[in-house]
């Protein structure tokens, strides 16, 4: 079986069920045809109906730059209704550049986000259909990657491909942990963080979603973070790459958000409504296969060893109550290359330096995923 064939497997059979009658359709940027064609076939295999929609980020560039309120709406007027008639989702992205946004107006990018994504695709999408979102690994992706294009293409299909349901079964522990949890507090070079996640629900994500995929997820209590955090994960933006992102937290409020450079455009992004200084999201990552930034956010939050906390909006999975139109997954890395770190529970340490080291948590580590 080729690697095409594992990848669309995965995706049609195991990430979005898809039963007969089923309607599926592909959204694809720069994706190589011949993948197309073999999820199709695989698609129809299971009885389902595939749909194609071709986007290219240079088009979508141009359509942004005369982004308002208006157009926005018209364009939700005619794309909703398409993706309420979808049994499933399946996102491709590639890119030939990952900057190509990086010069389109913050004001561009909010409305595109209020007025289009937030309805038709965090609302109606990601609610009322199964939906999973890949990379696709163009050259573009190796380079970010620091990787040659063969060697990247490697990594990503042992990653993209790996035994989901073994990493299923073994993020139990970590759900059930979470669940009874109460406060959590994090430490790590420039980082010392609490909150609390009381009563809050735990949810793994083993491939069903993403892909790649390996983290286990829920929400803060939306007052509860205080203290300082320091990513030290890159983190792209609509195009734009921001480095060293630091936050000052009290009442889970961003008091004080820099960065290196590019501060003033970071707390742009944050004030862009009542939410977005906010937090929606923890999560732990174990992907055993990735062990550091590529500079994609799909790879970078699910690095073995790492964790993110989520600027913006929570999941309906896992409600906090705050509501947003930006969802930014920020990442931190504790393997001790990146500095360590140590992840308390309840006053009880569960892993330090990436690694769980408790016996509940065991299966989760590396060598036993793989």
């Amino acid at each position: 079986m080729t690697n095409y064939e594992k990848l669309a497997k995965t995706l049609v059979n195991y990430s979005c069920n898809i039963q007969k009658g089923e309607r599926v359709l592909i959204s694809q940027t720069y994706v190589d045809p011949e993948f197309i064609v073999v999820l199709i076939k695989e698609i129809r295999k299971a009885g389902g109906l595939p749909f194609v929609d071709n986007n290219i980020t240079e088009i979508s560039k141009e359509l942004l730059m005369g982004m308002t309120e208006e157009y926005a709406d018209l364009k939700t007027k005619f794309m909703l209704p398409i993706m309420k008639e979808m049994d499933a989702y399946i996102g491709l992205g590639g890119s030939n550049n990952f900057f190509e946004m990086s010069d389109v107006p913050t004001s561009f990018l909010n409305i595109n986000s209020t007025h289009f994504l937030k309805p038709v695709h965090y609302e109606e999408r990601v609610n009322n259909t199964k939906w999973v979102i890949l990379r696709w690994p163009t050259p573009a992706f190796a380079q970010s990657a620091n990787m040659s294009t063969k060697e990247f293409e490697k990594l990503y299909f042992n990653v993209c491909t790996l035994d989901y349901c073994k990493m299923s079964k073994a993020m139990d522990g970590l759900v059930e942990l979470m669940e009874k949890t109460d406060k959590v507090r994090i430490t790590a070079p420039n980082t010392d963080i609490t909150f609390s996640i009381k009563k809050q629900k735990a949810k793994k994500c083993a491939g069903e979603r993403n892909v790649p995929d390996g983290e286990v997820f829920t929400s803060p209590i939306k007052n509860s973070i205080n203290g300082k955090i320091t990513y030290n994960v890159p983190t792209i933006y609509n195009g734009t790459r921001f480095d060293n992102v630091c936050f000052e937290i009290e009442s889970g409020k961003i008091i004080n958000a820099t960065c290196n450079g590019l501060t003033e455009k970071l707390n742009k992004i944050l004030d862009t409504d009542k939410g977005s200084r906010y937090f929606g999201e923890f999560a732990l990552g174990v992907n055993p296969y990735i062990t550091k930034p590529i500079l994609d956010i799909l790879f970078d939050e699910k690095i073995c060893g790492s964790f993110h906390l989520t600027p913006g909006g929570c999941y309906d999975e896992t409600p906090n109550g705050n509501k947003s139109a930006i969802h930014w997954d920020m990442v931190l890395c504790q393997l001790p290359e990146y500095g360590g770190g140590e992840i308390y529970f309840d006053n009880v340490l569960i892993r330090k330096d990436g690694r769980f080291v408790i016996k509940e948590l065991f299966a989760l580590n590396p060598e036993n995923l793989i």
